[in-house]
C-alpha cells in the first residue's frame, strides 16, 4: 500500500506518520501560550491536540486524519468537561464579574492605603485583574485591612469599608437587640402567671 505524503515548496515531503507530531507541537505552542496568556483561552484546544498526538503516535500507521479528528473531538470534550469540573481558574463563572454590581458585597484587602480620596484594593475572587481604585466613605483605612464594597461606583473606583468597623456595628446593634431581649424577658417574669 502507498501512503499518500504531502511535498512542501522546499522540497521537504510530510508522510501521515508526522501528523501526530504534527498535533503534540500545536498542542505544546498553545499549551505554552496558556501559561503566559492565563484564562482558559488555549487549554482545551491545546489539551485536546497534545493527547491526539501522543496517542496518534502510539498508534502508528492506524492514526490516519479521520482517527486523529476524531481523537481531537474526544480529548477535547474530556478536557473541557475535566476544566469545567476541577474549575482549574477559581472560581469560574461564579467569580467572573459581569457588571459592577456584582461586586457589591464582594470582600477584599487594602494594598494601598485607602482614604476618602485615594487607595487600592484587591478583591477575593474578583476576576482576571482583582485590583480596583478604592475610596473609603470616611477616614483612613491602613494597608491589609479586610474590606467590603459597599457602592461599586459603575466599576471604576469602588467604596469600601473596614470590616472591623463594620463588625462593630453588627456587634453593637446584636447588643442592642440582646439587650431589648433581656428586659422583655424581665418583664414577663415579674408577670403573674396565668392559668
Amino acid at each position: 500500500m502507498v501512503t499518500p505524503t504531502v511535498a512542501l515548496q522546499f522540497g521537504l515531503e510530510l508522510g501521515p506518520e508526522t501528523l501526530p507530531l504534527l498535533l503534540i507541537v500545536a498542542g505544546l505552542g498553545l499549551s505554552i501560550a496558556e501559561a503566559m496568556a492565563p484564562g482558559a483561552h488555549f487549554a482545551v484546544l491545546g489539551v485536546a491536540l497534545l493527547a491526539a498526538g501522543i496517542v496518534g503516535l502510539l498508534l502508528g500507521p492506524v492514526a490516519g486524519p479521520f482517527v486523529l479528528s476524531v481523537l481531537i473531538l474526544v480529548f477535547g470534550g474530556l478536557a473541557l468537561v475535566g476544566y469545567r469540573q476541577f474549575d482549574l481558574y477559581g472560581d469560574g463563572s461564579i467569580g467572573q464579574t459581569s457588571d459592577s454590581d456584582s461586586l457589591r458585597g464582594r470582600t477584599g484587602t487594602v494594598t494601598e492605603r485607602v482614604t476618602p480620596r485615594e487607595g487600592t484594593v484587591k478583591l477575593d475572587r474578583g476576576g482576571f485583574n482583582p485590583n480596583y481604585a478604592a475610596r473609603s466613605m470616611d477616614g483612613e483605612i491602613p494597608v491589609g485591612t479586610e474590606v467590603l464594597v459597599v457602592d461599586p461606583g459603575g466599576g471604576n473606583v469602588l467604596t469600601v469599608a473596614s470590616m472591623e468597623e463594620m463588625e462593630d456595628d453588627i456587634d453593637a446593634e446584636l447588643a442592642r437587640a440582646r439587650a431589648e431581649t433581656e428586659s422583655e424577658d424581665d418583664d414577663r417574669e415579674g408577670e403573674p402567671e396565668r392559668a
